[in-house]
């Protein structure tokens, strides 16, 4: 069983976030259209994360990139070597008419482990760190007053360590990144770890979700 559980870590290590190729082209970052707002946040992996904020009503696109450090236009590489500052990241473009950003917020804090620092489940390491961005004030203390509702709650048996930071640029992860969780269904890092965190935001954000995530 012991040599088991090793063969198992050794092969979710060998399929993580961190084995994704890097030889493509960048996404482009689209302008909010008309009406449309736009929201930023890390939690790890951005292959799980993109998806579960993606299935939310009201939101119309989510971009995985990289936001938080200090390098410009870094490549997948470069944040992996945790020199640039960077979190993995997603850029959510959303519609204020159907969804909130309250309820964005709140969202996120169900689409990983907020309490788990600098790391989530077998990626370890600064760009794998909770961070919420904010654009204004208001924002910002929407922010605050959900991690104090989520930690009043106890869902999390330990505090949550989220980095709460003012935005400032977001920087789009190459295409191979983009709807990496659909189009990889059969890598053993989505099926191990990134479908049981999308199952475990279904069920907490049930009532939110486009009714062809409700089922």
């Amino acid at each position: 069983m012991k040599r088991f559980a090793l063969y198992v870590a050794a092969l979710l290590l060998l399929y993580s976030c961190a084995n994704g190729q890097t030889n493509s082209g960048f996404a482009t970052v689209p302008k909010a259209r008309p009406g449309e707002m736009i929201a930023t946040f890390g939690g790890g992996c951005f292959w799980s994360m993109s998806e579960a904020m993606s299935e939310l009503k009201g939101v119309n696109k989510v971009i995985s990139g990289y936001a938080g450090g200090t390098t410009k236009n870094p490549t997948y590489e470069e944040v992996s070597s945790r020199e640039t500052g960077h979190a993995e990241v997603v850029q959510i473009y959303y519609d204020p008419k159907v969804i909130s950003y309250a309820t964005i917020a709140h969202s996120f804090f169900f689409a990983h482990d907020p309490t788990e620092l600098n790391r989530q489940g077998p990626d370890e390491g600064t760009d794998y760190r909770s961070i919420a961005f904010y654009r204004n004030p208001e924002e910002k203390a929407i922010l605050l007053n959900t991690i104090k509702e989520v930690n009043t709650s106890k869902h999390y048996s330990d505090p949550i360590v989220t980095q709460v930071v003012p935005f400032t640029a977001f920087y789009p992860a190459e295409d191979y990144h983009q709807g990496y969780y659909r189009a990889h269904g059969d890598n053993p890092y989505i099926s191990n770890v990134s479908e049981p965190k999308v199952m475990k935001f279904r069920k907490a954000m049930h009532a939110e979700l486009k009714s062809e995530f409700q089922k």
